[in-house]
Order: C-alpha cells, then sequence, then structure tokens
C-alpha cells in the first residue's frame, strides 16, 4: 500500500509543474518513438492469429468453438497480464514492468512455434498473452506522464497507430512465409523483436511523476534534471520556463489502488471505461480475429483471405491518424462515441453485404471503411484511459480497464464460433455492431472530456466528488 503523497507546491516545483513546462522536443519524439516500437512488435503478435488461425484449424481439423477457444486464449492471458501490470506498475514502477512484459510475450512466441498439440498452442497462447496484455496499458500510461498535456492526446494516438500497422505487418509476413513455412514459422520469426527490450532498458527512465509519488524525490528530481537538460540540448534553449503551481490532490485512500479507482472520485469514470472496453472489445476481436476464416468459409482460397484482410486493414491507417487529430481537435468523448457508432454500422453493413457479394470492389471498400472506423476507436481508447486517473491509480485504473476489455476480447471468438453455425455470417457482424452500440452510448452517457486539461487538474476535478479535503487545490488548466 502506497501512502506517499505529492509533495506540496509550496516546498518545490513538483514533477507535473516541471514535465509540462516543457516544450515539445527530440527528447519527447525518441520517448515516443520507442514505446511506440515496442508497442508495434506487441501489434504484431497479437494480429498474427487473424491470419493463422484458418491454418491452425484446418491442421489441427478443430471445430468452429474449438477454433473460437485457441482464438482466445491469448486473451485469457491478457486479462491475468492487464490487471496484475497495473497493481504492479503503481507498486514498483512503470519501467521494469514494460521491460519484463517484452521478455515475457518475446519468450511465448517461441513456444508457440514448438507447439505439436491444440493443448500445447492453447498454453504457449495463454502465456503471450499474459506479457501482451501486461505490456499494453504500461505503454500508455508510461507514454502518457512523460508527454506535455498539449502533446499528449496526439501522442498517445499516434502510439496507438503502430497497432493497425503491427496487424499489417503481421499479415504481411503470414503472406509471405504462411504458404512456405506454415504458421509455426510465423511465431518463430516473430519472437526476434524481443531484443528491443534491451533499448528500452537502455534510454527510457522511470516515470518521475511515479517517483515523486512514492516519495522517492532525489530519484525524480535527477530523471527530471536529466530530462530538462536532454530537452534544452534538443531545442537549443538556454533556459526553461519557471515551474507553475500545478499540484496532485493527495491520494488520501484506505487501501490500494484497486479500492481508490472504486473509491467516490473515480467510480463513475471506472463503470463507464469499463463497459466501454469490454464491449468495444468484445465486438472488435469477435470479428477480426475470424476475420480471415470467415473469408475461407466464403469461398476465398488461403493466400486471397490473407491479402484481403491485410488490404482492409490498410483503412486502419487514416483512420488512427484522423483520430489523432480529432482527439486534440474535437475532444477525447465526441471522437470516441463516433468511432463507435461509424465502425458498427460499417460492420453491419459489411456482414449484411459484402461477404456475401460477387464483387471483390465492394468487400475491399466495404472493409476499409469499417477499419477506418475501428482502428481510430483504439486511438481513442489508449488515449482517454490513463487521463481519467491520478498518479498513484493510473496504471491500475488503466491495467482493470484493459484487463475488462480483454474478457471481452476472450469472449468474443468464442462467441462468434457459437453464433456462427446458428445465425451464419450476418449474424456474427450484427453482433458486433451491437457491441460497439452498447459502448458508444456508455460514453455518450457517463463520460467526462479531458482534452487539454494536465493530469493532475484531472486528478483534482475528480477529487471534490470524494471529499471536502480535495477543494481549494492549486491547479493549472493548460489551455
Amino acid at each position: 500500500m502506497s501512502t506517499a503523497a505529492a509533495p506540496s507546491s509550496t516546498s518545490r516545483p513538483t514533477a507535473a509543474a516541471r514535465l509540462e513546462r516543457l516544450p515539445f522536443s527530440g527528447y519527447h519524439r525518441t520517448i515516443f518513438i520507442i514505446i511506440a516500437v515496442a508497442f508495434f512488435f506487441d501489434s504484431v503478435d497479437l494480429g498474427t492469429m487473424t491470419f493463422v488461425l484458418g491454418s491452425i484449424k484446418t491442421e489441427f481439423g478443430l471445430s468452429s468453438a474449438t477454433t473460437g477457444l485457441v482464438a482466445s486464449a491469448s486473451f485469457f492471458g491478457m486479462v491475468l497480464g492487464a490487471a496484475v501490470a497495473g497493481l504492479l506498475a503503481d507498486r514498483f514502477g512503470r519501467r521494469p514492468v514494460f521491460q519484463w512484459s517484452m521478455v515475457l510475450w518475446g519468450v511465448a512466441s517461441y513456444l508457440c512455434s514448438t507447439a505439436q498439440s491444440v493443448d500445447a498452442l492453447i498454453f504457449y497462447r495463454v502465456l503471450l498473452g499474459i506479457g501482451m496484455g501486461m505490456e499494453f496499458p504500461i505503454a500508455q500510461t508510461l507514454l502518457s506522464e512523460f508527454v506535455p498535456a498539449a502533446s499528449r492526446g496526439r501522442l498517445v494516438a499516434l502510439m496507438d497507430g503502430f497497432w493497425p500497422l503491427g496487424f499489417i505487418t503481421a499479415g504481411v509476413v503470414s503472406y509471405f512465409v504462411l504458404p512456405h513455412f506454415g504458421w509455426r514459422s510465423v511465431f518463430g520469426l516473430l519472437a526476434i523483436p524481443a531484443v528491443f527490450v534491451l533499448i528500452v532498458r537502455r534510454i527510457v527512465p522511470e516515470s518521475p511523476r511515479w517517483l515523486e509519488h512514492r516519495g522517492r524525490l532525489h530519484q525524480a528530481d535527477s530523471v527530471l534534471a536529466q530530462i530538462e537538460l536532454k530537452v534544452m540540448k534538443s531545442n537549443g534553449l538556454a533556459s526553461l520556463p519557471v515551474p507553475s503551481m500545478l499540484a496532485e490532490p493527495p491520494a488520501a485512500r484506505a487501501g490500494s489502488a484497486f479500492r481508490e479507482i472504486w473509491g467516490a472520485a473515480y467510480r463513475q469514470r471506472t463503470i463507464m471505461v469499463w463497459l466501454l472496453w469490454f464491449f468495444a472489445l468484445l465486438g472488435f476481436y469477435g470479428l477480426t480475429s475470424w476475420l480471415g476464416a470467415l473469408m475461407q468459409q466464403a469461398g476465398f482460397a488461403v493466400t486471397k483471405s490473407v491479402l484481403y484482410t491485410v488490404l482492409i486493414s490498410l483503412g486502419g491507417i487514416p483512420g488512427f491518424l484522423c483520430a489523432a487529430w480529432l482527439v486534440e481537435r474535437w475532444g477525447r468523448k465526441p471522437t470516441c462515441i463516433a468511432s463507435l457508432v461509424g465502425g458498427g454500422v460499417m460492420a453491419y453493413v459489411y456482414g449484411q453485404t459484402a461477404l456475401h457479394a460477387d464483387s471483390v470492389t465492394l468487400l475491399i471498400w466495404t472493409g476499409l471503411a469499417m477499419q477506418f472506423f475501428l482502428f481510430g476507436m483504439w486511438a481513442v481508447l489508449y488515449t482517454y484511459t490513463p487521463e481519467l486517473y491520478g498518479t498513484g491509480a493510473r496504471a491500475t485504473g488503466s491495467g482493470f480497464a484493459s484487463a475488462i476489455g480483454r474478457v471481452g476480447s476472450l469472449i468474443g471468438p468464442y462467441v462468434v464460433g457459437v453464433v456462427l453455425p446458428m445465425f451464419g455470417q450476418g449474424g456474427v457482424f450484427t453482433l458486433g455492431a451491437l457491441s460497439f452500440g452498447v459502448a458508444a452510448f456508455a460514453v455518450w452517457v457517463m463520460g467526462i472530456e479531458t482534452k487539454g486539461l494536465a493530469l493532475e487538474t484531472l486528478a483534482a476535478k475528480a477529487a471534490p466528488e470524494a471529499s471536502p479535503e480535495y477543494r481549494g487545490v492549486a491547479v493549472d488548466e493548460v489551455r
């Protein structure tokens, strides 16, 4: 249990104040690229199942329900990984959890390439999921705590843009490797990028916001001094602006970070974001995990189904770029709702018309529109979630939101395997559309806007709901 609170802004400038006054620089860009590339490698592993699932089903002679169980295995691991990672990162730091997550998914990806039975493959996929589940929420938390509010939404959204790029890369690798060497070779190749952890270990420091919150002021000041020097050198500055009075309300909680996210200050935010993640991911992974297999069932050859799935995924690139622009111009809440509603509408249209038509052009263009909205949705999810909580509960809040989402991810592919024989492909995509609709409704009713506000400002806005002792905390709203 953490009892440390952020130091008073009257005794020293806080980590938040020193970070928020920094101009965007090459140092921020370097941190962004390193975290985003790690996120990209993780996304390649996650997206691979979409392209190899049909081959796995054929090799082992699996039923639709068992195939859905294989597709869901990694998501079961992600539930565990995301929940544990948040608690560990709020207690032991963001940096070590981030590093160990990469090691775990690299080893597990290699083990998947050695699986000689369905049971072994499912077990290794669970391990892989634990590693991926740990990495995703910590990446968004770590980046959000380094970047000033004026650039935070854009950069976190762009980081998530490496997910469609990872998905497309998984498709490209599968397209060239799968027909000649089989699905095991695909998993073996994807274990190699885990060595990137060495670069993360060398360059990315611990979050000074977290260090300060834990009472490790000397370490926080040391990291902040290094960051400030690098920013000044990168931008050619002789000095920096004087830090403003920016403080976070004290973490006056009687228990763990998990209890804090369910306290009066954050309860509504937690309910909203759990509903958002659960239904958004149920719909997304229920559809995308099966997309290649559904195309094969509709009559397309393996290579054609992989190629068309890759082409459709290209819609995600302008999707996340548009979302990265809109979250700073339009706001997190309206962009989230629009992407979910748009994704639901296009998923329904895709399932009802495109997969049943003889026109490849219709199939591709409808799929491009669907992925435009759905990958835009991901950009907003990763931007929005860490902004809802204070430093002492940010990783836990993000981790459990991701974990609840992974429950949806776990259920989605399996439910599709059950729904498909009864209602056909149209029923599968209708299920996905309804899931996106429920997620959009939750954000519309309970969501708050976080655009342009420092993380500490957002924490202070929540605090008065819990206790009068939070009132009067000095905060600066970033305009």
